[in-house]
């Protein structure tokens, strides 16, 4: 064995504990942004400071300038073309909300960001736009553990609604104003993320951001942050001013926001919003910004199907979106206790939900909505905690975001009711048997974007990320699994966490080793299928005879109800997990048996009872296992 020198062991020593440390970079935008209402266009300025807290130099610098997929022959118009050509249950697979529908566009009805100039540090550097991502070739390299100065200009025009962001929605909102600033790319241990803008993209720097709207006074603006001049502004924001209400009478009014340790910005303007708040404790007002636009709401009701529109009228259909709207505070403030015991804190000092978009979208401090349904509302306030406080590469951990968010909405929406539902992730599970049955079924590991149909995306990202933590609770118990969702909270909020780093929390918290789940369910397209295979009686003892008939081990509960009335829990751990999970029902006996090996198909499970007392035998009788072939896993006895 080589002795290592002592100067190299200090600096092996130094590199492990930067790893464990896990730097981040740093930003503060400063913005100016002068919105040219009329002409659906405006120009900006940023200034922006970049702490390069990494060990590397970096020689070049990636932005997203997401609104040029809004033109013809852009990656988002191919790509969304080509799935439309694909047929899922008969239909065609493209998202339709974009379609064809950016090949049509004509010249003003276009997006695009264009930046002007950059400099770095009062240099001028060389800038290459690829459609989406603007590359920047540094004159000189940021050096480690230093501090520079971004400059730029921009100019940009709102493309007409196509995805998220754009002008006049389905239901009449001027401007959504979602992605639609030149945004520093991430640069995190695994390098730089310059993911093209072709659907789904959401990963950014922490930061602080100072962001100053100049637009008619005539709009309303809604937004992520904090409002520092409501006294000039109105509009409701001066109950909120510790300075003296004196509303500005100029044409043009500047809106001054600041939102402090967010990875994005949003904001959307209408001249007809209307904007209501409620506080609801000390350091938390909700916001609220909606305008019922009658034309808009009436072309969204003719296109609704006749079946739709024979149950409700127009007048309802009307009044329905109103009440939606007038009644979120209070839906909201009353899910929240629920939402942080569950979740952790929310940290910050305010939440809109602003009318916009074309569906939901989650931002930091705000959601854009296209109506103000509970399901919608709670799915997209949830995302403060699965990505605006958390974090993760979506392009990466799609399912880690929308999934886990899912998961949580479900909770929230039972919670809601009363818990009037015994299993209310039971859509989510039938939407991921239908794909694992599937010839669409993909690994959850696949690129947000190299997904080979939309169907595949949408039903992992939300449907099997969901499955995948209701799983969890079978694996280690659901009071565990609750337990495992707040650690992972606090630590590490605001800090970009992966995979790996959750998995460290689960098994840290349950005592349980769990490589192997995130190995076959996540890593893999190996299936569950367990399934009773035989029962037979032996010198006075019932034997039951299990048979793993899928690709994926896991963990069994057997339930055995008897004649008498009584029930018995079999436990077969299985064997990789190197442990067991507490008794969850206390009220039910329960055996534990030795591991199931994952190598042995069979596992017989002994009870000392007569066969002919034995009523009925379950596997996962409270169905949180994904099994994707259930019709074997419960046989009922008619001695």
């Amino acid at each position: 064995m080589k002795k290592i020198p002592l100067v190299l062991a200090f600096s092996v020593a130094l590199n492990v504990y930067a790893q464990q440390d896990r730097w981040q970079q740093r930003v503060h935008y400063t913005m100016d942004i002068a919105v040219d209402a009329e002409a659906n266009r405006f120009s900006g300025k940023q200034k922006i400071v970049y702490w390069n807290n990494s060990p590397d130099s970096l020689r070049v610098l990636f932005f997203h300038l997401p609104w040029n997929a809004f033109q013809p022959g852009s990656m988002m118009d191919q790509r969304s073309q080509q799935l439309g050509k694909k047929t899922v249950m008969g239909r065609p697979d493209w998202d339709q909300r974009v379609r064809d529908r950016i090949s049509k566009l004509k010249p003003e009805e276009a997006g695009y960001q264009k930046v002007n100039q950059l400099k770095l540090n009062g240099i001028t550097q060389k800038i290459t736009e690829y459609e989406t991502i603007l590359k920047v070739e540094l004159a000189k390299p940021i050096a480690p553990k230093s501090k520079s100065t971004i400059e730029l200009d921009f100019s940009a025009q709102v493309p007409v609604q196509i995805r998220r962001s754009g002008r006049d929605n389905a239901e009449g909102v001027r401007f959504s104003m979602a992605q639609w600033y030149p945004k520093l790319s991430e640069y995190d241990q695994e390098g730089w993320h310059p993911t093209p803008y072709v659907a789904r993209e959401f990963y950014g720097v922490w930061g602080d951001f100072d962001v100053n709207i100049t637009i008619d006074s005539r709009y309303v603006v809604a937004g992520t942050g904090y409002l520092q001049n409501g006294h000039e502004i109105g509009h409701g924001y001066e109950k909120y001013s510790s300075l003296p209400y004196s509303k500005s009478t100029s044409r043009m009014l500047t809106w001054k926001f600041k939102a402090p340790n967010v990875h994005d910005f949003v904001w959307a303007a209408d001249p007809q919003y209307t904007h209501i708040s409620k506080q609801i404790r000390k350091d938390l007002v909700l916001h609220a910004f909606y305008k019922i636009d009658s034309a808009a709401l009436t072309k969204s009701y003719n296109d609704l199907s006749p079946r739709m529109k024979q149950s409700i009228g127009l007048n309802s259909f009307i009044a329905k979106q109103k009440l939606e709207w007038d009644s979120v505070l209070e839906l909201a403030s009353r899910a929240l206790p629920y939402m942080e015991r569950s979740y952790g804190e929310y940290p910050y000092k305010q939440y809109s939900f602003i009318q916009g978009g074309d569906g939901g979208m989650e931002y930091p401090m705000a959601t854009l909505l296209k109506n103000a349904g509970v399901g919608v509302v709670i799915h997209e306030w949830m995302h403060s905690w699965y990505q605006m406080m958390l974090g993760t590469n979506e392009s990466l951990y799609a399912w880690m975001d929308e999934g886990f968010t899912s998961f949580a909405e479900a909770n929230v929406q039972n919670y809601l009711s009363g818990f009037k539902s015994m299993n209310p992730h039971q859509d989510a599970f039938d939407s991921y048997q239908f794909l694992s049955n599937s010839e669409f079924n993909e690994p959850l590991t696949t690129h947000s974007d190299h997904y080979a149909t939309n169907t595949a995306y949408t039903i992992n990202a939300y449907s099997k990320g969901e499955v995948f933590l209701e799983q969890l609770g079978y694996i280690v118990g659901g009071s565990v699994r609750d337990s495992i969702l707040l650690n992972y909270y606090r630590k590490w909020k605001f800090k970009h966490p992966t995979l790996n780093d959750f998995m460290h929390i689960a098994e840290t918290t349950s005592g349980i080793q769990l490589d192997w789940y995130k190995d076959f369910f996540v890593m893999t397209n190996k299936t569950i299928d367990y399934g009773i295979d035989s029962l037979w009686e032996e010198n006075g003892k019932t034997n039951i005879r299990l048979k793993n008939y899928g690709t994926m081990p896991m963990p069994i509960d057997v339930e055995l109800s008897f004649k008498d009335e009584s029930k018995q829990i079999a436990y077969a751990p299985q064997y990789l997990m190197f442990g067991i999970k507490e008794q969850e029902d206390k009220n039910i006996k329960r055996t534990i048996g030795e591991p199931w090996k994952w190598t042995h198909p069979t596992y017989t499970i002994s009870v000392d009872r007569k066969l002919t007392e034995l009523k009925k035998v379950e596997i996962d009788p409270l169905h949180r296992m994904a099994d994707k072939n259930p019709s074997n896993n419960k046989l009922e006895l008619n001695w």
